[in-house]
């Protein structure tokens, strides 16, 4: 079932809610910075609807929602205030939730925000609110640095899904091999349900006030997973780490060989950690 959340003036969401279990508790997914709640993996959604009604969502200026940063400008911390309102839209009062990438940024403040509205929070490929102020903590590779100068470059229509598959090599990692179809087929899946083949690059524009919170972290009573990925070419180790460290009691597993992709490889360990994650916690 599809549904669209106002969020702001003349600014609306797409979302959607996938049947699970009679009564089994429901599971919101945030996905990164520039993407849609598509990019899911067909096979993991499969997955977790096996145990939980699952809930995804496009953020602001992608997928079929509102396309207007330069219009209606908004902030990061914006986007997390938008995660409770898919919430209440579909009156759901607490939940699992899963971020990646950003969308770890993002369940960061809710844990912060909204404890009230979390079952557990799940955070991968991602960092903590402070990790850019953590001496050597390694960032971006620079071979995705300077993919992502290209970002608004103009592009066809083949050159644009040529440049977003090769995109997914580059954050995939060296350790799973990349299949090029699996993510051509992504992206192809993408366009179809934006309805437009133009790269979104408005979440780089976001401001970033309200980030400065990280020693507020060590107070959350969520329960927490943070899942590594060893190869990822954004956060890598030891940013999983850090961040388990700085939640309070927070758990911390591995995905072997995976990086800032979802690929066919890593669905099953990475379904096995979260439902795992999710069948331990008790209301």
């Amino acid at each position: 079932m599809e549904r669209f959340v106002d969020v702001a003036d003349g600014v609306r969401l797409w979302s959607e809610r996938l049947a699970g279990p009679a009564g089994a508790d429901p599971l919101l997914l945030i996905m990164g910075a520039n993407a849609s709640g598509l990019a899911w993996p067909e096979t993991l959604l499969a997955r977790l609807t096996a145990h939980h009604p699952v809930i995804r969502y496009d953020h602001r200026d992608t997928g079929r929602s509102t396309w207007a940063f330069d219009e209606q400008p908004y902030s990061v911390a914006d986007l997390a205030d938008d995660a409770v309102a898919v919430l209440d839209a579909w009156d759901v009062e607490r939940a699992h939730v899963v971020g990646m990438s950003m969308g770890g940024t993002l369940v960061q403040l809710l844990l912060l925000d909204h404890p009230d509205r979390l079952l557990s929070a799940t955070l991968l490929c991602t960092a903590a609110l402070d990790a850019w102020d953590v001496p050597d903590m390694p960032g971006p590779s620079l071979s995705l640095l300077r993919m992502w100068q290209e970002f608004d470059d103009p592009r066809d229509d083949a050159g644009e899904l040529a440049w977003r598959v090769e995109h997914w090599r580059l954050l995939n990692g060296t350790t799973i091999p990349f299949d090029p179809d699996e993510f051509r087929e992504l992206e192809r899946r993408v366009i179809a349900h934006t309805g437009r083949p133009d790269t979104p690059g408005a979440h780089a524009r976001a401001a970033q006030d309200g980030l400065e919170r990280a020693a507020e972290l060590g107070s959350v009573t969520v329960p927490t997973l943070v899942v590594e990925a060893p190869d990822d070419p954004v956060n890598p180790p030891p940013h999983a780490r850090h961040l388990a460290d700085t939640i309070a009691g927070a758990e911390l597993t591995t995905v072997p060989g995976m990086g800032h992709a979802l690929p066919a490889a890593v669905v099953d360990p990475l379904a096995d950690a979260l439902l795992a994650h999710t069948a331990g916690v008790r209301r």
